[in-house]
C-alpha cells in the first residue's frame, strides 16, 4: 500500500549473526572458499535461505579476490624441524588452495623484522606463520599492529599470536629422568643459546627432573645449537671428573659432543653418557647411536596452519593437545660407571 514503509533487505551482518560467525565467514561461504568447515558452510547457508539473503553481485566480485598466499616468517630455515615443520604447513597450504611465501631472517633485528612483515603486506597476505624461536621477534611483532591471523609454532610466545604448544619442557625431563633410572647423578647440561623459547623450556625441564630426583645441578653449558659448538665443549670437558653423564639441548651439539669426546679419548657410553633432542635423522647413524627426545614437527605445522586457516575463516580455532614427546633410547645411554 502507499505510505507503507517496505522491508529492508537483509545484509550480510544479518546473515552472519543468526549463522553465529563473522560477516566475513559469510563472505568467504558465498566465494566458496576452501578453507570453510562443512558444517559452517551449511550453517550459512541455512541463514541465507532463511532470510532470503541477496548478495549484491558487485561487492560479491570483489571480495572473491581473496588474498591467496599465507605467510612464513623463520629464522631457522635450514634446520631440520623447521624444515619439517614447513613441508608439513605446504602440503596443507596447497590442499587448501594457498600458496606459501617463505621468508627467512638472517637476523631478528627489529629492522629486519620490520621490513620483512612490510614484505608480506606488500604481496597481502592472508595470514603469518612464525617460526622464530627468540623471544625478541615476538616483541617486535607484537608492536606492528598486524592486522592479518598470526599462528607461531613456539610456546611462551605471547601476544595475540595462535601458539602451538609442544611440551619441550616435559621432553626434556624425560632426557633427564631416562639419565637418572639408570644411575647417573651427576648429569650436566650442555644448553641452547640465552632468548631462544625452546632452550629455555629445556632448561627448565633439566632443572625439574634433577629437583624432582634430588640431585644437584651443574653449571649449565650454553651452547649456539652447532655440532662445531658441541665437539669445542667435547674436548673442553674431557678433563673434568665432576659429571657422568650430559643432557645435550639438541642433537647436533650432541653428535659433535661425542665427536670432541672420541679425539680426547673419552668413551660414550663407557666413560659418558650422552642424550640429545629432536631425534634428526643422523642421530640413528652416527657411532654410537644416538639417545634421544623425539618431537614430531611435521604434526606442529600441519597444527599451526589448521589455526591459521581458522583465523583467517573466521572460525574457532581447532583445538589439540600438546604434541607429547618420546624418548629414544639408542647406545649413547647405560648404566652410570665411575669416572677415573
Amino acid at each position: 500500500m502507499p505510505g507503507e514503509a517496505r522491508a529492508k533487505p537483509a545484509s550480510i551482518r544479518d546473515v552472519a549473526r543468526l549463522a553465529s560467525v563473522s560477516y566475513q565467514t559469510v563472505s568467504r561461504v558465498l566465494n566458496d572458499h576452501p578453507s570453510i568447515r562443512e558444517d559452517t558452510r551449511q550453517r550459512v547457508l541455512d541463514a541465507i535461505r532463511a532470510l532470503d539473503y541477496r548478495p549484491n553481485q558487485a561487492a560479491r566480485a570483489l571480495a572473491s579476490a581473496r588474498p591467496s598466499v599465507l605467510g612464513i616468517l623463520s629464522t631457522t630455515v635450514g634446520e631440520y624441524g623447521t624444515t619439517s615443520a614447513i613441508v608439513a604447513i605446504e602440503q596443507v597450504a596447497r590442499e587448501r588452495g594457498f600458496s606459501i611465501s617463505t621468508l627467512n631472517l638472517a637476523a631478528a633485528s627489529p629492522e629486519a623484522i620490520g621490513e620483512a612483515v612490510r614484505q608480506f603486506e606488500h604481496e597481502q597476505v592472508a595470514g603469518i606463520i612464525v617460526l622464530a624461536p627468540q623471544v625478541r621477534v615476538f616483541n617486535v611483532i607484537g608492536g606492528l599492529g598486524l592486522r592479518v591471523p598470526i599462528a607461531t609454532l613456539h610456546t611462551g610466545a605471547g601476544g595475540a599470536a595462535e601458539t602451538i604448544a609442544s611440551d619441550q619442557r616435559a621432553g626434556a625431563r624425560i632426557a633427564v629422568e631416562h639419565l637418572v633410572s639408570l644411575g647417573h647423578r651427576d648429569i650436566l647440561h650442555l644448553a641452547g643459546p640465552q632468548d631462544w623459547i625452546e632452550a629455555e623450556s629445556r632448561m627448565h625441564g633439566y632443572l625439574d627432573a634433577m629437583f624432582e630426583a634430588d640431585l644437584s645441578t651443574l653449571p649449565p653449558i650454553r651452547g649456539d645449537w652447532t655440532a662445531d659448538f658441541g665437539h669445542f665443549a667435547g674436548r673442553e670437558l674431557a678433563g673434568r671428573r665432576d659429571f657422568t653423564a650430559i643432557f645435550a639441548a639438541n642433537d647436533l651439539m650432541a653428535i659433535g659432543l661425542m665427536h670432541g669426546f672420541r679425539d680426547a679419548g673419552v668413551r660414550v657410553p663407557d666413560d659418558v653418557c650422552v642424550i640429545g633432542f629432536d631425534d634428526i635423522p643422523v642421530a640413528a647413524h652416527v657411532w654410537p647411536t644416538l639417545s634421544t627426545v623425539r618431537m614430531d614437527f611435521a604434526e606442529l605445522g600441519t597444527r599451526a596452519i589448521m589455526h591459521l586457516l581458522a583465523a583467517i575463516a573466521g572460525e574457532p580455532a581447532p583445538q589439540f593437545a600438546p604434541v607429547s614427546p618420546q624418548l629414544i633410547v639408542r647406545q649413547s645411554t647405560n648404566a652410570a660407571a665411575t669416572r677415573r
